[in-house]
């Protein structure tokens, strides 16, 4: 019998898309078009109009979803939000027209709020069921907006078994959340690109064991636990560098530094100053992982860590923690090394393992290669996604 050919609207407000809107986007230009009608609504002139215009066989509607009040204090939300409220509901209520007309079934947005919440409101008021792709393991913290929506959603999607776990756990309901693993493209990470000229361009010496941890610097992504580590590892293997590559998630205060400067503190209080390099934010992920020996990133709780995937497409280990989503992802023993959280000592050894054993090394990178060609490419989670589209099928 063959499935019926669902439409779906996918919702972006952001100028400029971030890892979850990416993997949106990949998503929808990963979609069977003989299975999906695929449509989108996002802010027109923006950098992520740009990038959904060049998406083959995609209908685009510009839609004014109102700014963003992140940042903002109460007054400058209420204010901001005040102002911009006509011209945004007029635009809302125009797609919402745009979802009869074109007999839309599904409403698929990100967790953000200006899109979660819009996503409820569109499906309430057309009819169509809504699913919320949820990036991030749930929280208290979330606005009251979103905690909403996720309630009122038809589907829940986390981008792990983990994060969908946790959206159980918080009380919605275990037929409705669903798990589809992030992807990429493969055919961007050529495990063959040469490392010397970054080396080179980093001062790195020849033949120095490089480590390297791509992220925003965060207190939970580990760089702390991960300069600490090192500190042992040096006791043994004195010539390695690790690259922190990323710029700063948390700002400081009044009456205390920002974590960056709180992680060279501690790199100059380990002795550590002169073997770690601080790379701010960069672009060029491919050519620091081709420069590396081990991809190192201790986070805790990650829902995926997307990172973690192209560190195995140019085939080099990872190390990581056996926590949140990453079993999910890196096989301990086959793709790299995971330690529990907080075990420094055990977070030490992995890395002294695998930098002492090349021949190990390039096994685990070659599996690692193997399992991103086999289970996380987009046309896997494009299939898992139509999934649960068609499990959609007659709900209200």
């Amino acid at each position: 019998m063959p499935i019926e050919r669902r439409r779906v609207l996918f919702l972006n407000s952001v100028d400029r898309p971030g890892a979850d809107t990416a993997i949106q986007f990949l998503l929808m230009k990963s979609l069977d078009r003989t299975r999906v009608e695929v449509h989108a609504a996002s802010p027109a002139g923006t950098a992520s109009w740009e990038l959904l215009r060049a998406i083959p066989d995609l209908h685009l509607r510009a839609t004014n979803f109102g700014p963003s009040l992140v940042g903002l204090s109460s007054a400058g939300k209420l204010i901001r939000g005040a102002l911009a409220a006509p011209a945004a509901l007029g635009s809302l209520a125009a797609l919402a027209a745009y979802i009869r007309k074109h007999r839309i079934e599904i409403v698929h947005s990100t967790d953000r709020p200006r899109d979660a919440v819009p996503c409820s409101l569109l499906a309430r008021l057309t009819g169509a069921r809504s699913l919320i792709h949820v990036h991030v393991g749930y929280g208290d913290w979330m606005s009251r907006g979103v905690r909403r929506a996720l309630a009122r959603a038809d589907a829940l999607v986390g981008v792990s078994q983990y994060v969908a776990g946790t959206l159980v756990k918080a009380g919605y309901r275990p037929e409705r959340c669903h798990a589809v693993l992030n992807s990429i493209d493969p055919t961007g990470w050529d495990p063959e690109t040469d490392p010397s000229p970054l080396r080179r361009e980093l001062g790195l010496p020849a033949g120095a064991p490089v480590l390297v941890s791509i992220s925003r610097l965060f207190h939970w992504k580990g760089q702390a636990e991960l300069l600490r580590a090192l500190h042992l590892v040096h006791r043994q293997l004195p010539e390695t560098r690790l690259l922190i590559v990323g710029k700063d998630d948390d700002a400081g205060g009044p009456d205390r530094p920002n974590f960056t400067s709180e992680l060279k503190a501690l790199a100059a209080q380990l002795g550590l100053t002169d073997r770690v390099i601080f790379t701010g934010w960069r672009t060029d992920v491919a050519r620091l992982l081709a420069a590396c020996d081990l991809y190192t990133m201790p986070s805790f709780e990650e829902p995926f860590g997307l990172v973690y995937v192209e560190a195995m497409a140019m085939k080099r280990p990872v190390i990581a923690l056996e926590s949140g989503g990453v079993p999910e992802i890196v096989e301990h023993g086959k793709s790299g090394l995971l330690s529990q959280p907080r075990d420094i000592d055990g977070l030490a050894a992995n890395i002294v393992t695998l930098l002492r054993d090349p021949a190990l090394r390039a096994r685990m990178g070659e599996h690692g290669r193997r399992e991103v060609l086999a289970r996380f490419t987009p046309a896997r989670m494009a299939a898992d996604a139509e999934r649960v589209y068609q499990s959609l099928a007659g709900v209200r």
